[in-house]
């Protein structure tokens, strides 16, 4: 097959992005809407999809929301059967809800720990096995899992988090294992530090002038010498998403200006 602009088109195809209401999730939702696809998400409450739907609304995307735990397997099936048949079969999952609790390891419960295993890495899985037999079915589909560098390294008080999201490499690799027969593949997109509204406090200038210490931190230790913007996880989501990636599997794609190939700078 030649090469063409319009492998990497989504038209016609619908995308699943789990808790998409805002932030990263909501930001790939539209990249893949801009490319041509139905987006579809959910969220844990009612009040968190109405927000959701008035933002793609905002936007000029037609999402369809629905309130779904995604940590509940029964839930889950019910979402996917529901989707099926409302909007269509899943075309392409987005494993992105998560949460992270910034705890020091020996202050952390083990009730705590497990709440984050639960949705950063029990979940992913509860949904990708849901979705798999109608891409089975169809004989294609796509699943990004949303990793994260704490794929790769850790960090003081995410021990969880990085527990969590270094499974979550795996199970990638692992679904990529299984399925890939079946023309399904599943990649992982691993998310540098983003300047959204959450990291803005991070990224104020101080009374002095200067950065705040933490973004001088993150600056110092991208090769990029920047925050990532929302817009960079946008071409590598719908590469992922596309027919331009049927033979990338297993693969976690880091969108993080360098940090992870740097050692950083001598003091």
């Amino acid at each position: 097959m030649d090469f063409s602009m319009d492998m990497f088109r989504l038209d016609g195809k619908v995308a699943l992005i789990t808790g998409a209401s805002y932030g990263i999730g909501f930001e790939i939702a539209k990249s893949l809407a801009a490319a041509g696809a139905t987006i579809v998400f959910n969220d844990i409450k009612q009040e968190f999809v109405d927000k959701g739907l008035t933002n793609y609304k905002e936007a000029g995307i037609e999402a369809h929301g629905y309130v779904a735990d995604v940590t509940d397997e029964k839930a889950i099936e019910e979402l996917v059967a529901t989707i099926e048949k409302e909007v269509g079969v899943i075309d392409i999952l987005v494993n992105n809800a998560g949460i992270i609790k910034r705890i020091p390891m020996l202050d952390m419960s083990a009730e705590d720990f497990r709440q984050v295993i639960d949705v950063d890495l029990n979940a992913p899985f509860i949904v990708s096995k849901a979705v798999l037999p109608g891409m089975i079915k169809k004989g294609h589909g796509k699943i990004i899992n949303i990793c994260s560098m704490m794929s790769e390294l850790g960090r003081e008080t995410v021990a969880g988090y990085a527990a969590a999201k270094g499974g979550l490499k795996m199970l990638t690799k692992n679904i990529c294992s299984e399925f890939g027969e079946a023309n399904i593949q599943c990649n992982g997109i691993g998310p540098g530090y983003i300047a959204t509204p959450q990291t803005a406090p991070l990224r104020e200038l101080q009374a002095d002038g200067s950065r705040h210490p933490f973004d001088q931190f993150i600056v110092s230790k991208t090769p990029a010498g920047r925050w990532g913007e929302p817009v960079d996880l946008a071409g590598p989501a719908v590469f992922l998403a596309s027919d331009a990636s049927d033979f990338v599997n297993g693969h976690i794609l880091y969108v993080d200006g360098g940090i992870l190939a740097y050692i950083g700078k001598q003091p």
